[in-house]
């Protein structure tokens, strides 16, 4: 199974960011006009976002917060959640209309929320949740958009210049050909012909490039039959965009490989330092330390692990990092 398959999601987190605004016009586009695009926006990083919990229910795709100003002065915080893997989920509705309110309450100002599907059921359409009971009524809706609805709608998205119309593209070549990877490796150099038959900038075609080969991700040997079919189609077209991606991906490569390396080494030398100093150390807990991914925090445990009186102290200090 490729990566694609099995975390489908991780790319749009990084596609929607930089092309905002695109985004809400090609899947939103009422919303695009309510607005006021002058004013600007802002997505709340991480750190500034609220601290809000699914009520001991996880949505574990990509959620994005943004601060927009309307067309009537106000102001207003998009809620953005893009559900693109994985199979629908009977209490999907609910955990948007707890995941709303908390952000209402927490953010003290009106929220919009707006869901994207990427699964393949075309009969799933959560988009309200509510209930009526002794006089008492809840009522709450939200838009959506059905990715799967987009391949009756190809020569659209063929014919649009819009990013997202190569990213819908992707996103549902990507499923079609989860099980088959020689038609997968056909269909990635038909997107990528794509990106240099419509008028992208540099940057859109690095940036979207980058989406098609995360979700249209192949094996090593197609892989390699691709980037020998991108630079044939380059030297005809006298551009140079795959040179410059091979030098990124090595970079990127080895870069990860050095990290990797780092974090390994900084792993094995806590739980080295704990066996020394108190011969046993539980599975659990060793587990618990391979399981960071930080090496800052790896730094700080093996300070801690020369110097902390006991294994219970030494857990009770790494728990809170779970």
């Amino acid at each position: 199974m490729t990566k694609a398959s099995t975390e489908l999601d991780n790319p749009w987190q990084d596609i929607i960011e930089p092309y905002f605004e695109a985004f809400i016009a090609f899947f939103f586009p009422q919303a695009h006009k309510q607005i006021d695009w002058n004013r600007g926006y802002d997505f709340l990083e991480q750190e500034r976002q609220p601290s809000v919990k699914y009520a001991n229910m996880e949505l574990q795709d990509t959620d994005n917060l943004v601060k927009i100003g309307l067309t009537n002065g106000t102001e207003a915080v998009l809620h953005i959640y893009t559900k693109v893997q994985g199979q629908k989920d009977e209490r999907f509705t609910e955990r948007m209309f707890i995941y709303h309110y908390q952000l209402v309450e927490s953010l003290g100002q009106r929220v919009i929320s707006l869901a994207i599907l990427g699964d393949k059921d075309f009969n799933w359409r959560p988009k309200n949740y509510g209930y009526q009971l002794m006089g008492c009524e809840l009522s709450f809706r939200f838009p959506i958009v059905k990715l799967i609805d987009y391949k009756n709608k190809w020569g659209k998205l063929e014919k649009s210049d819009n990013p997202f119309a190569i990213v819908v593209r992707a996103h549902l070549k990507s499923i079609e050909t989860s099980n088959t990877s020689k038609k997968r490796l056909k269909e990635k150099e038909v997107l990528f012909k794509a990106l240099y038959e419509t008028n992208y900038s540099d940057k859109e075609f690095l940036d979207l490039f980058r989406f098609i080969d995360w979700v249209l991700d192949l094996p090593k040997e197609l892989e390699q039959q691709f980037f020998d079919f991108a630079k044939q189609y380059e030297q005809e077209k006298e551009m140079s965009y795959i040179t410059s991606i091979e030098r990124l991906a090595r970079e990127q490569a080895h870069e990860e490989g050095i990290q990797l390396g780092v974090l390994q080494n900084s792993r094995e030398n806590v739980v080295d330092i704990l066996k020394i100093r108190f011969t046993r150390v539980p599975k659990p807990l060793v587990n618990m330390i391979k399981a960071i991914d930080d090496t800052k925090l790896l730094s700080t445990l093996l300070k801690e692990a020369i110097l902390v009186d006991s294994l219970k102290v030494f857990k009770q200090q790494l728990e809170p990092q779970k």
